[in-house]
Parts: C-alpha cells; sequence; structure tokens
C-alpha cells in the first residue's frame, strides 16, 4: 500500500476513534498495535513493549509528576488567598484592579506550577466572587481567569513544554527559557487589555471604594506574600537556565520547595498531604500513559515511512514557507477546538517538526509557537478545557454561551501574541541563545 494511503488511513482512523469518546490513551495505543500488525506484521509486534519500555526510561518523565505534585501543593497551601489579599491592597483601588491582579497572580502560578487547571480553578473560586461583589462585568471576571489560568501552558515550567521536548527531541531547558519571554509578553498584553478596557468603560471593572481601601502600612505588609513564590521559582528556573540541574532535578527541587511552602504557611496537613499526592497520582497516570500511547503509535508511524513521505512532500510545495508555516499553525488552532492539547503534540509533532528543519526555521521556536497555539486552545470553543473548568464555579446564571463571549478578546490577543512571535523570532530565540553562549 502506498504511503499516501497509509497516511490517509491512519489519519481518518484516528478521528474516528475521537468521535467514539473512547479514553486518548486507548485510540492512541489501539491504533499502533492495529497498524503495526496490518502494514509490518505480527513479528513487530514486539516493538509496541520495547517501544513503551523505552519511554518508561526517560529519566525527563519524572519531572511531570514532580512539577504536577508542586503545583497542587501550592494550591492548597494558602499561597493563591495571600496573593490574591496582596492583589486587592495595591491594585484594587484602580479600574480593572482586581482583573489585573488576577493575571498577576495567574502568571506567579504558572511560573510555580506548568499546568492550567490548577489556578483556573483556584481563582475561579477566590478571585470571581470577589470581583462580583465589587460590581464587576461576569464576562470581564470570568474571561481574565480563564485566560491567566491558560498561562501555565506558556511560561515554564510548562508540563506541555516537557511532553514536546521529549517527541520533538528537543532540550526542555531551551525551550523553558524560550518560553519565558513570550509568556510575560502575554501576560502583559491581558494586563494592557483589561486597563484600557475598564478605563474607556469604568462599569467593566469598577475601582473598589476608597474607605475599603488599604494603607500604605498594609500593602506594604502584604507584600510578604509574593517572597515565596518568587523564591521558588527563582529557584526552580535559575537552576536550570544555569546549567545547574536538569529539569527532572530542578522538579524535585520545587516539589520540596513546595513542601517548604506548605509548612511555612501552617497549611502542611497530613490531609493536604495525602490529598495533593492522590491527585498528582491520578493526572499523572493519565498524563504518562497518554505518552506512552502517542509514542507507540509515533514509532509505528514513522516505521511505514509516513514522515519522511509527508516532509517531502511539504518541501516540494511551490510556495513561501511562511505560508506553509501558516497553514501549521491555522491547522493547530482547528485541532485544539475539538482535541486535547497532549494529544496534539503527540500526534503532529513527528509530522511538523521535520517539515519546520527542512525549511530552515528554529525548532525550539516553532515548538513555542506550537504551544502558544495550544494555550489557545485552553479557550477555543467548543472543547477549551478552561471553559469548563470556569462553567463549574461561575454562578448558575452564566451560560455556557456567556462564557464563550468572555473569551473571545483574550483568544483575539493570544493571536496577535502569535502572530508577534512568528514576525520577531527573536522574542523566543534570544534567551535561548544567551543561556547556551
Amino acid at each position: 500500500m502506498e504511503v499516501g494511503t497509509v497516511t490517509l488511513l491512519i489519519f481518518s482512523s484516528l478521528i474516528l476513534g475521537l468521535l467514539t469518546g473512547l479514553p486518548l490513551v486507548f485510540i492512541l495505543g489501539g491504533l499502533a498495535v492495529i497498524f503495526n500488525f496490518i502494514f509490518l506484521g505480527p513479528s513487530t509486534l514486539f516493538m509496541i513493549s520495547s517501544t513503551a519500555f523505552g519511554t518508561m526510561n526517560d529519566f525527563i518523565l519524572t519531572s511531570i509528576p514532580l512539577f504536577v505534585f508542586m503545583g497542587i501543593l501550592l494550591q492548597h497551601s494558602g499561597i493563591a488567598e495571600a496573593l490574591f489579599d496582596m492583589m486587592h491592597k495595591w491594585v484594587g483601588g484602580i479600574k480593572g484592579g482586581l482583573a489585573i491582579g488576577t493575571i498577576i497572580i495567574c502568571t506567579f502560578f504558572a511560573a510555580m506550577s506548568g499546568i492550567s487547571g490548577a489556578a483556573t480553578v483556584t481563582m475561579g473560586v477566590i478571585a470571581l466572587p470577589a470581583m462580583l461583589k465589587y460590581k464587576y462585568d461576569v464576562k470581564m471576571a470570568s474571561g481574565s481567569i480563564a485566560a491567566g489560568g491558560a498561562l501555565g501552558i506558556l511560561i515554564p515550567p510548562s508540563v506541555l513544554m516537557i511532553i514536546y521536548g521529549i517527541f520533538a527531541g528537543e532540550s526542555i531547558g531551551a525551550l523553558f527559557a524560550g518560553g519565558v519571554i513570550p509568556g510575560f509578553l502575554l501576560s502583559l498584553m491581558f494586563i494592557a487589555y483589561i486597563a484600557i478596557r475598564c478605563w474607556l468603560n469604568p462599569e467593566k471593572g469598577p475601582a473598589i471604594p476608597k474607605a475599603e481601601r488599604a494603607s500604605w502600612p498594609e500593602k506594604f505588609s502584604a507584600l510578604k506574600a509574593v517572597i515565596l513564590p518568587i523564591a521558588l521559582i527563582i529557584l526552580v528556573l535559575g537552576v536550570i537556565f544555569k546549567g545547574i540541574a536538569t529539569p527532572t532535578e530542578a522538579a524535585a527541587m520545587g516539589a520540596l520547595g513546595a513542601l517548604f511552602c506548605a509548612a511555612v504557611s501552617r497549611k502542611l496537613t497530613w490531609g493536604v498531604f495525602k490529598e495533593s499526592s492522590y491527585h498528582t497520582l491520578g493526572l499523572s497516570c493519565m498524563i504518562i500513559w497518554i505518552i506512552i500511547g502517542g509514542s507507540c503509535l509515533t514509532r509505528t508511524y514513522t516505521a511505514v515511512g509516513a514522515v519522511d513521505f509527508i516532509r517531502e512532500l511539504v518541501s516540494a510545495l511551490p510556495v513561501s514557507k511562511y505560508f506553509i508555516l501558516f497553514g501549521i499553525q491555522i491547522t493547530l488552532l482547528f485541532l485544539g477546538m475539538i482535541l486535547d492539547p497532549g494529544g496534539i503534540i503527540m500526534i503532529c509533532t513527528p509530522v511538523f517538526v521535520p517539515v519546520i528543519k527542512s525549511l530552515g526555521f528554529d525548532p525550539v521556536w516553532f515548538g513555542v509557537l506550537f504551544i502558544v497555539n495550544m494555550e489557545m486552545s485552553y479557550l477555543t470553543p467548543p472543547f477549551g478545557f478552561n471553559l469548563f473548568y470556569l462553567k463549574s464555579i461561575v454562578p448558575r446564571s452564566v451560560t455556557m454561551l456567556d462564557i464563550y463571549k468572555a473569551v473571545i478578546p483574550f483568544v483575539g490577543i493570544q493571536a496577535l501574541c502569535l502572530l508577534l512571535l512568528i514576525l520577531f523570532p527573536k522574542l523566543v530565540t534570544w534567551l535561548p541563545s544567551l543561556i547556551i553562549n
């Protein structure tokens, strides 16, 4: 059978499997076994077990449960409440201040956890009631929480960056460094939008009354809430960027630091530790099993020669390489509306990365573009994860359609950030090149 026909058959089967609603790991792993048997023969089925074993022996995978544990434990340690109280005192007195403070706190959380759900749910529980109390527009309030929560996908230590690095064969440290400037740029763009929108339309985000604003001594006293988070961020990212520790070793230090933060805040109880451990176990098992399934399907797909076929086909197209890059981004945007971001990375990375390299693009730069696109998928209807996280928290009067409308401006800002990163690649490549040199 021709390679082009095999490619069409594999992707058609993948889409059909996803439409059935089966767990992603069963679809990826099941298709790997089926197509391995059909196209490579029964004698090659050992490749599935050897691929799974090789994947589990990858040292970098150990960083995933450690980073997840760090984020979940911090979620239960009271740091988020302390940070919001600090932001309430410092920026609550300006128009849109509570929404701006929410974005800032989510930025802190992103740099401490590497996942999206923790910040979205935590800030939804803490910040949303406060914003609604002060008559914030519900769309502005919910949109800022959903968008801020998605920053955990881009700002290191991002779990999705680790998955991309594994499948693309790129340095996790370089990807982390590449995500720093884009992550903080996107955070600043969110803040600028909220500030301008609330300045033009004060009813979107009223300032808290003067009688309830904090005094300067209270403001300075509240700053102690940022000491431990900043110290933990510097510890984890600093040892990676300085080459002192690998991402896995840094993740272990981060997990230990999270335990210390919880102990200092007097929230380190057996119940909190047990709940965080169980939550980490469930989430990590899901992620790693999906990685195993994706690795097996990728290995089978490569063995039949399909990756080389697509790379040669795309390279031979009589169009600009930027046109091909644009087409890839549109494809990822569409897939992000209907698929899990982790699954998209595992399916598309083995196909797109060889193409990007053959076109002369920097694979780390493309990786950050990929992650920004996946961040958009957390907000794009109909299946954006953060939309469902938020729906479980907002008042019943807020419909899913209201949440869809709330995130539209923030998705537009993400798209603008993606365009800026394409037009100005140095925003991504400067820091990795500096650290490597």
